[in-house]
């Protein structure tokens, strides 16, 4: 598995994109999906990384810039060919690694609830994150949930 800096420019992150946003709103209405959208990760706070093995692409994921101590985990989805192949919990050390080296103190995400979403939850779960209250501009309902992880960036 091959993590790579991702600028959007091809098809296949581009088709990857897409799958995560159709994902979202199957599960959540469109109001209360807060996925981003091809131009919303080409944004200057977001890096995206995606995971390849040779030319398929596995799966994706992002960092938004916070603050100067904090970011948050956008976009994370893997490719529904390498579900459960641990495409996900690589890319999410990679966003862990990141923030670290960024100096941030904490990580967060905003993601779905319901049965859906379980997989994500677990994989969140095991790797530190707790559940946690509302951050930046999200507003709580019964389709999204919040999750912190506390970094000490001298690791």
């Amino acid at each position: 598995m091959d993590i790579r800096l991702d600028d959007l420019s091809g098809s296949a992150t581009q088709e990857l994109v897409r799958l995560h946003l159709e994902g979202m709103h199957a599960n959540s209405p469109p109001s209360r999906a807060f996925a981003l959208g091809l131009s919303d990760l080409q944004g200057p706070d977001v890096t995206l990384w995606s995971s390849w093995a040779g030319e398929e692409i596995l799966g994706m994921g992002a960092l938004k810039r916070l603050d100067a101590r904090s970011g948050e985990v956008k976009s994370m989805r893997t490719h529904p060919n390498h579900l459960r192949r641990g495409v996900a919990s690589a890319l999410l050390e990679h966003i862990i690694t990141e923030a670290r080296t960024r100096g941030y103190h904490r990580l967060s995400l905003e993601t779905g609830s319901g049965p859906a979403f379980e997989p994500a939850l677990t994989l969140y779960r095991r790797r530190g994150f707790v559940d946690g209250e509302p951050f930046g501009e999200y507003t709580p309902s019964d389709f999204n949930q919040f999750l912190h992880l506390r970094i000490d960036p001298s690791c």
